[in-house]
């Protein structure tokens, strides 16, 4: 056994009238098309000082004249950080149409490289994980438009990679998420509805933010039900915890993909998921952005998109160890306080690193564990053999372990 103890139908938001937020792709239709629900954020550091419009205005007409994007400005001398960040930005975000059996579907990506490797999730380049055999196309911030292919997929963090023939494409740069703050500023690009080089601001909200939404893997029949769904427990493919940023940034269908930048317009994270208020089911909320919006770290996706371009595949550790939510009583209204160790895989990274039955994780590597959904999201973004320390609570004492995880593949 491993641990990947869902959390049930969890993530119920406080709200007036019970409402429960529901985490959701490819939910609302227009026609015949699907947009993809994501997290439109982007990461801005503060901006101090009055002399914000100068030095703004010669970095965004720095990047115009580099730069084809179509990034309006027509008052130069009023500029701010968003048209600058934009301005770096938006040549390296596409959009992204992929059409098969019978449907289709919108979301974003991002020029991993110049010569045509691009990112996004795998949900929007399967078709929200029901169809295995597609038709991409993209379209760039200048307007042009190539087929794609699909590199390889990681549906256990919802990232993909995709090629368009071709050079000299404006490669994104990647910033460092761990280095990020809550309140920091943020921005996200991308096609909401369909909506291509949209830009739109706000917060970090949070961070080291766990969610657990359904696996967008295409089964081996092609025909499944996976997708960026609010995981209801029902039948079909285990659930999936991603660890993110959240952020109150506008997001909408369509954004998917897209990029979430900071101030000097590198990739922080990428755009995943919303929140929806509404009925726990996949099409009973209202589709739009509630200013809960979930990105995917820059860290852990460019990790993959390494991995995928160089192999196809993307590594996933492996605690070896079941694992189910600390709680502070046995009460409904139970508070979750770490992640309980029930048991252990025989030989695994957990037994030989000296974990126990009963042992509570409460970090990864000095951030917090508050429920079985937290370790789990914190292992899977860690790559196979990852050395990480673990703080532990045993019989009342606090403790650290240092584990040499295991590779996810061994179970499959």
């Amino acid at each position: 056994m491993t641990n990947e103890v869902p959390r049930g139908n969890q993530f119920l938001f406080d709200a007036p009238n019970a409402s429960v937020a529901t985490y959701t792709e490819a939910t609302k239709s227009r026609g015949n098309k699907i947009f993809f629900n994501a997290a439109t954020t982007v990461l801005i550091s503060a901006i101090v000082g009055a002399g914000i419009g100068a030095a703004t205005s010669l970095t965004v007409l720095a990047n115009l004249n580099h730069n084809s994007a179509p990034v309006v400005v027509n008052n130069t001398a009023a500029v701010n950080w968003v048209t600058g960040a934009t301005a770096t930005a938006l040549p390296s975000v596409v959009t992204i149409s992929v059409s098969g059996s019978g449907s289709a579907g919108s979301g974003s990506g991002i020029f991993l490289t110049s010569d045509g490797y691009i990112l996004t999730n795998t949900h929007v380049v399967t078709l929200d994980g029901t169809s295995s055999t597609v038709a991409i196309e993209v379209q760039t911030s200048e307007g042009r438009i190539y087929k794609g292919r699909i590199i390889g997929t990681d549906p256990t963090n919802d990232l993909a990679v995709i090629k368009i023939s071709g050079t000299g494409f404006a490669a994104a740069s990647f910033a460092d998420s761990a280095k990020l703050n809550v309140g920091d500023p943020v921005a996200a690009i991308g096609a909401p509805l369909g909506l291509e080089s949209t830009v739109t601001t706000g917060i970090v909200s949070a961070l080291n933010r766990t969610i657990q939404v359904a696996n967008s893997a295409v089964p081996e029949n092609g025909n499944g039900t996976g997708g960026l769904q609010f995981w209801t427990g029902t039948t079909g493919q285990a659930p999936i915890n991603i660890d993110v940023i959240q952020t109150d940034a506008a997001i909408n269908p369509g954004n998917s993909g897209g990029a979430l930048v900071n101030q000097q317009g590198q990739v922080i994270g990428v755009n995943v998921a919303i929140a929806t208020a509404g009925s726990s089911g996949s099409s009973g909320g209202q589709s739009g952005s509630i200013g809960v919006g979930f990105s995917i770290p820059s860290n852990v996706a460019h990790r993959i998109a390494t991995e995928l371009m160089k192999s196809g595949k993307a590594s996933h550790a492996l605690l070896g160890a079941m694992v189910s939510d600390a709680t502070t009583s046995n009460s409904a209204a139970a508070l979750s306080s770490g992640a309980k160790i029930n048991s252990l895989t025989a030989g695994g990274a957990a037994e030989q690193a000296g974990l126990k039955k009963g042992d509570i994780v409460t970090a990864v590597d000095g951030l917090a564990v508050r429920s079985a959904s937290d370790l789990t999201s914190a292992i899977r973004a860690l790559p196979a053999g990852a050395t990480t320390v673990l703080s532990v609570t045993r019989a009342g004492q606090s403790i650290e372990i240092t584990v040499v995880l295991g590779d996810l593949a061994t179970l499959k």
